[in-house]
């Protein structure tokens, strides 16, 4: 089985999980897991779909998801970390889904020797759905995907995570930076995958996600990588090959950007001016 025909049927458990997600839309409760995070009964229906139908057909493969049962650890079946392991975020945006904004997806992503090789975001009420594999390409519902090709200027818009506090509950300086400005056109969606996927799509010049995970980035990095773009952490050093041994929710915090963008971005969010 070649990566064609693992994204066709990762394609397919997505949409699948997207459609058990919409039964649950605008009628379901806020529940709460570790770190008082929010969760729904619709995030574990999804990720119970995608991992049955995952372990079914890749049986000797590993599996990392945001959520399980419980709500007190993630899921975590890696019987060789340096081997082909599916890393799964069953809803992510779950805060607006709870809330009725329709800003949230399905993500699926398989890495190999910790590098993304493949990857599907589904915007569930848009019914989009972003893939790509290694060598085959970034589409968005079949039409090939590039990231833009100009460096930022007074039309380059960027995305910006919600959560912008550090390690030690401080807001940086690069945020304020970039909201007291208006020639770069800053959006926030609530979704880290969804706001990566829009450099992939050409939209956004860049996507900054301070306290992300590995689910938040592992699908829509095959996707960005694919399209052409730049994935690294905010530094500017490498998130990939990641080592997953003993990987336990850790926090990723990446950026996603064009080719003529990166450099710059990183600049901006390592400059120590206020």
């Amino acid at each position: 089985m070649n990566l064609n025909d693992d994204l066709n049927r990762a394609i397919d458990i997505a949409r699948a999980a997207a459609a058990v997600v919409m039964q649950y839309y605008g009628n379901v409760k806020r529940l709460t897991k570790r770190h008082n995070e929010a969760v729904s009964d619709a995030d574990r229906a999804s990720q119970r779909l995608i991992v049955s139908e995952l372990r079914k057909l890749f049986p000797q493969d590993g599996i990392i998801g945001e959520e399980n049962e419980t709500g007190d650890a993630i899921t975590f079946d890696v019987p060789n970390p340096a081997g082909r392991t599916w890393v799964i975020d069953p809803l992510d945006g779950t805060n607006n889904f709870l809330a009725g904004l329709s800003n949230f997806a399905v993500c699926i992503g398989l890495l190999d020797a910790g590098r993304p090789v493949l990857g599907v975001v589904q915007d569930v009420t848009r019914g989009q759905t972003y893939s790509a594999a290694a060598g085959i390409g970034a589409t968005l519902d079949g039409r090939h995907l590039h990231v833009a090709q100009t460096p930022m200027d007074d039309t380059a818009m960027l995305m910006l995570t919600s959560n912008l506090l550090d390690a030690q509950g401080h807001c940086p300086n690069f945020p304020m930076r970039l909201l007291e400005q208006t020639n770069w056109k800053i959006r926030m969606m609530g979704s880290a995958a969804l706001e990566a996927v829009q450099v992939a799509a050409g939209v956004a010049h860049g996507a900054i996600t301070i306290n992300g995970k590995l689910w938040d980035i592992a699908a829509p990095a095959a996707i960005v990588l694919e399209a052409g773009g730049i994935v690294t952490d905010p530094r500017g050093g490498e998130i990939f090959p990641f080592r997953l041994a003993g990987y336990a929710g850790a926090k990723v915090p990446f950026v996603a950007a064009a080719p003529a963008a990166h450099a710059q971005l990183i600049r901006e969010i390592n400059c120590q001016t206020s």
